[in-house]
């Protein structure tokens, strides 16, 4: 029997160290490249945290290796939002109808780690730091890393980019002319500002994840085990009330009292961070085709990057993963039919949740303190607890479920299609029974007028 033929997995982020062990099950050589140190025996970048909303379809890829119950020790579960009004209480909206399900709130370098750690444990795998990928041939699958100690040459039969939104194996596809790309930025970008524990404790509800909707801004906070929280801004990038308009501590300082006024009693260093820590972008990044040649491969934000507004990037890349290794079972380990495979059942629900997200932005922003949108989310949670399993609200199909992303988007308009109609049918049978009501009313009316006229006469008589 011939050996496995070697793999090489560019990327020892989150998708890439999965995918890892995903493969070492299969009894595959792995070598697993990274551009950083090792991210376990650094400090993490300043403002570059950004935590994650780890939900089911995450799960689910975990525990297929076994790593669930572990990470989901250091998680902390966000049952619903907490919406921060400028002016008023509090208001708390549970996620699922029964208020039971929740959210996870996971630090991404802690994540990050842990998958690491089981990468490097798997047999066959082989992890190496400092590599950053300047050169593929995906003809034969050569490879040139840029190392400390100067350039390295490797060969491998696969190629799979997990390296990312700005992934070098996408960027080397495309300077081989063997793929098409597409970066839509939005005006908008994250900077990252911390709320850390008072006297030990929360200085906020750590079971909600917690949204001051301004309109055409927004701040989210996600709770973390050290009883901090990471709160991220989602700011216009230029204009008025924009990270260009505020430069001076008096004008940050000011525009926080006038729009987050709870922040800054709780964010001693909220000027440090805001003037220090840096802004990042935010886009959708689309490619055609995510495979050449049964060789090389893109798997996650380097083949479909979505913005983070229904906290489904990871979710969606350990899907991916999932998928690949159901791929290769279906094909019997043919990776020149796994990967076009894989691509064809993937690339449609990578785009239904690169829309999703962008809605997601605008109802995060602007809708969810809309006593509107309240009533309307009210309204689904009664719908599904009295039709369980037939009425199922978009927000638990992705984040409670396996559903495929066009499955959801789907069967999303056909419920709404189903509550319009009924709506207007609802409506329909008020506006006849009140106009019945009215046509009786008015008849009884009638009747004794005319009775009245009748009687005239005959106590005149």
């Amino acid at each position: 029997m011939s050996e496995p033929a070697p793999v090489a997995v560019v990327g020892a982020g989150l998708a890439g160290s999965l995918l890892a062990c995903f493969l070492a099950r299969r009894g595959l050589p792995v070598t697993l490249y990274e551009r950083r140190p090792d991210p376990r025996r650094g400090t993490a970048e300043r403002g570059r945290s950004i935590n994650l909303a780890l939900s089911e379809r995450g799960l689910d890829a975990l525990r297929r290796i076994g790593l669930a119950d572990q990470v989901l020790a250091d998680a902390l579960p966000m049952p619903g939002r907490m919406i921060h009004p400028v002016d008023g209480d509090l208001d708390f909206q549970p996620y699922s109808a029964d208020g039971q399900r929740a959210i996870n709130s996971i630090s991404r370098g802690a994540l990050n780690n842990a998958l690491l750690d089981a990468a490097e444990a798997a047999p066959g795998v082989t992890v190496v730091f400092d590599h950053r990928l300047v050169g593929l041939d995906p003809d034969t699958g050569e490879a040139t890393f840029d190392t400390p100690q100067g350039t390295v040459r490797a060969h491998a039969q696969v190629v799979l980019g997990a390296d990312g939104a700005g992934s070098a194996v996408r960027g080397q596809l495309l300077a081989h002319g063997l793929v098409d790309e597409s970066l839509d930025f939005l005006d908008y970008g994250y900077k990252e500002l911390t709320i850390p524990a008072v006297g030990g404790d929360y200085a906020l509800d750590p079971g909600a994840l917690h949204i001051w909707p301004r309109g055409t801004s927004m701040m989210i906070a996600l709770p973390n085990p050290d009883r901090s929280f990471t709160c991220t801004l989602f700011w216009p990038t230029g204009g008025t009330s924009s990270f260009a308009s505020l430069s001076s501590p008096a004008a940050i300082e000011r525009h926080f009292r006038t729009h987050y006024p709870d922040v800054p009693p709780l964010a001693p260093d909220l000027v440090d961070d805001y003037q220090h820590n840096p802004v990042g972008l935010l886009g959708t990044v689309r490619c055609d085709p995510w495979q050449v040649g049964g060789r090389v491969a893109l798997l996650g934000d380097a083949a479909h990057a979505v913005v983070p507004f229904y906290g489904q990037g990871a979710n969606c890349a350990f899907e991916d993963v999932v998928e690949l290794d159901r791929c290769l079972d279906d094909t019997g380990g043919d990776w020149a039919a796994a990967l076009p495979l894989y691509q064809s059942r993937r690339q449609d629900n990578a785009e239904a949740i690169a829309q999703m997200a962008l809605a997601n932005f605008v109802e995060m922003r602007d809708k969810v303190a809309s006593p509107t949108f309240q009533t309307f989310r009210k309204v689904e949670h009664a719908l599904e607890r009295a039709l369980p399993g037939r009425y199922v609200s978009r927000y638990e199909m992705v984040s409670f479920t396996t559903i495929p992303y066009a499955e959801v988007r789907r069967r999303v308009r056909r419920q709404h299609q189903l509550l319009a109609a009924t709506v207007a049918g609802t409506a329909a049978l008020l506006v006849g029974a009140l106009g019945a009501a009215v046509t009786r009313s008015v008849g009884k009316g009638h009747g004794a007028v005319r009775q009245g006229h009748s009687s005239a006469p005959r106590g005149r008589s």
